[in-house]
């Protein structure tokens, strides 16, 4: 995910930003829905499991979406996560990411486990509640890039139906605005306490940008802003680990102080201990999020069987994997096997396949991309936008939009013309045309 500066503002670009759910209605999906386009079999597949989930019946299994490059296959698994719930957390790994000089693999995978396991805590607290009529963001240069901006501080103007305050506040709540996306006509929920931001959803007041969206739209809120009420926030266990580690040894440690970072077996055992005391108390409740491994053929035999064991456990997280390999030699043997996981894991997998996308696709897809990230383009571009697309592949044809822009305003283009759309296939080469340099130069490459 990119966050850049625009006009004095913030604009948030990615490529699953639209993707609302799974576009499934009474078991078959439509075409278009969701910010989902075609792959309607692996959708309905999708859909199945979803239910499986929410009925308690996928303890001990994993999911598995495999197929070619660019086909959506975190797509569906982002999907999976949004169709489980608003707070359910959605982790993404790549499995190259595991081997680290600084963490054991199978440390990488219990973090990240751990991190896909949501604890929704409640409490009364002091909170700031209002609609967001104001935001000012102070920025500052990246002390480890300074051609990177980062924010130092937010200035932010809330509003009830009986006053309206200005506060600031520092680097934590800016980056909560901007990681949630909160703009002017937003309701927002602030710990007055911690800090902590939740983006309660959009005014009704609030203009609609688009006639279909995924905004959730609230009555503006009524009293004073600064209030008690019941806070509810979602952290993850590997959140509470972290916060046991670094903050002493009682339960209300867990949020002030201290500097300890080593996360043992132990500490996870007495986080444990008191989530299910919470969970007793009515305090708090699990939500078990989606962990997504992509390139799962860059795991090695030790990294399955810690998975295998993983699974067994009664607080694990849905694990869906992504692979784009045929057969290949499971890493760490010189055994070849489907996808490179071993025939026994491969045997326990809900395995989902995804098809190359249909020019129809591709056209509809890059509607919604340049419909949200608010690009103009002239129809002859667009077509040859769409002709990239199915020449190479989706998600060429993706990222090309945001060369696209740049190279228009350079042209002093207000909307992207098919030169513009020319000149960026030529800087930029799509994968096949840098395999054909490859093997031009093969000898002058270093090996």
């Amino acid at each position: 995910m990119a966050i850049r500066p625009l006009d004095g503002k913030f604009e948030r670009i990615g490529f699953h930003t639209h993707i609302r759910g799974l576009g499934v209605r009474n078991g078959k999906a439509e075409f278009m829905a969701d910010g989902m386009v075609g792959q309607v079999k692996a959708r309905e597949a999708a859909y199945i499991v979803v239910q499986m989930i929410k009925k308690g019946k996928m303890a001990g299994r994993a999911i598995l979406l495999a197929g070619p490059p660019g086909t959506g296959k975190t797509a569906i698994a982002l999907a999976i996560a949004k169709e489980l719930g608003k707070d359910v957390p959605f982790i993404s790994l790549s499995g190259s990411e595991i081997y680290s000089t600084e963490l054991k693999k199978t440390e990488i995978l219990m973090r990240a486990i751990r991190r896909a396991i949501g604890v929704r805590i409640k409490e009364i607290r002091e909170v700031i509640e209002g609609e967001v009529k104001k935001i000012e963001y102070k920025m500052s240069p990246h002390p480890y890039n300074p051609y990177q901006q980062i924010p130092e501080s937010v200035t932010i103007t809330l509003a009830t139906d009986q006053e309206e305050r200005r506060f600031s506040a520092g680097t934590d709540v800016a980056m909560a605005f901007l990681q949630q996306n909160i703009r002017e006509g937003d309701i927002v929920l602030i710990d007055r306490e911690t800090g902590r931001t939740t983006k309660l959803g959009r005014s009704k007041n609030a203009p609609k940008s688009f006639d279909i969206e995924g905004e959730v739209y609230i009555d503006p809120p009524k009293g004073p802003i600064i209030k008690e009420r019941e806070f509810i926030y979602t952290l993850s266990l590997h959140d509470l680990d972290l916060s046991r580690a670094r903050r002493g040894e009682s339960v209300l440690s867990l949020f002030f102080g201290g500097e300890r970072e080593e996360i043992t077996n132990e500490i996870r055992q007495e986080v444990d201990e008191i989530v299910k005391k919470w969970i007793e108390e009515g305090r708090a409740e699990i939500i078990p999020g989606v962990l997504f491994i992509d390139e799962i053929h860059m795991l090695d035999i030790e990294a399955f069987a810690f998975l295998n064991r993983a699974l067994e456990s009664e607080m694990a997280p849905i694990i869906i994997f992504a692979s784009n390999r045929g057969i290949t030699k499971i890493r760490g043997t010189e055994i070849e096997s489907p996808h490179g996981i071993p025939i026994d894991f491969l045997d326990r997998i809900l395995i989902i396949s995804t098809d190359p996308y249909t020019e129809k696709e591709i056209r509809e897809i890059l509607k919604l991309k340049i419909k949200e990230e608010n690009i103009e383009i002239e129809d002859d571009a667009f077509e040859e936008l769409v002709k990239l697309g199915v020449e190479n592949s989706l998600r060429y044809s993706l990222i090309l939009l945001g060369p696209l822009k740049e190279i228009a305003e350079l042209n002093g283009n207000d909307k992207i013309k098919k030169e513009d759309v020319d000149r960026a296939a030529k800087l930029f080469l799509d994968y096949r045309k840098s395999a054909e340099i490859v093997k031009k130069y093969e000898k002058l490459f270093l090996v």
